[in-house]
C-alpha cells in the first residue's frame, strides 16, 4: 500500500537561508508513517497502552530541492521491507510533481521493558507487506 500524507511547509520550519531546515523533515515524515499506519488500521495509542513501541532506528534522507514557506507538499509512503521486529519504509517528499526529498525509514518495535519485541499480531496487516 502506498499512502499519501498532504503537509504545507510553515514559516517557523524554516532556517535563516529560507528553506525547511533539514531536521523539520523528520518531523513530516513522522506524521507521514502515523497516517498511515492510522489508515491501514493500526493505532499506535492502542499498541503504547499495551507496553509496546515503535522507535526509529535508523533515518536516511536524500535532499533533492529547498522548500520554502506555504508550499504545499505530498509525502508519500510505502513498506519496503518486514521482519519480525522492524519494518522499513520508503518515503518520498514532492512539491506538486518535483521529488524535493527521497528517504528510508526502519523502525523496531520494543515491548514494555524497553527491549526488541517480535511484533505483536496487529502489525501483522497486508498494508505493511512490501
Amino acid at each position: 500500500m502506498t499512502h499519501e500524507c498532504a503537509l504545507e511547509a510553515r514559516s517557523y520550519e524554516c532556517d535563516s537561508y529560507g528553506h525547511v531546515n533539514n531536521a523539520v523533515y523528520l518531523n513530516y515524515l513522522e506524521y507521514a508513517r502515523l497516517e498511515f499506519m492510522r489508515r491501514a488500521g493500526i493505532r499506535y495509542d492502542d499498541l503504547r497502552a499495551r507496553g509496546y513501541g515503535l522507535v526509529v532506528t535508523r533515518v536516511r534522507i536524500d535532499y533533492k530541492r529547498p522548500v520554502r514557506s506555504g508550499e504545499g507538499l505530498r509525502v508519500l509512503t510505502e513498506p519496503l521491507a518486514k521482519g519480525s521486529v522492524r519494518c522499513t519504509f520508503g518515503q518520498r517528499v514532492y512539491r506538486a510533481e518535483e521529488l524535493v526529498a527521497d528517504a528510508e525509514v526502519t523502525w523496531a518495535c520494543i515491548g514494555p521493558d524497553g527491549r526488541p519485541a517480535r511484533l505483536p499480531p496487529e502489525l501483522d496487516v497486508p498494508e505493511l507487506k512490501p
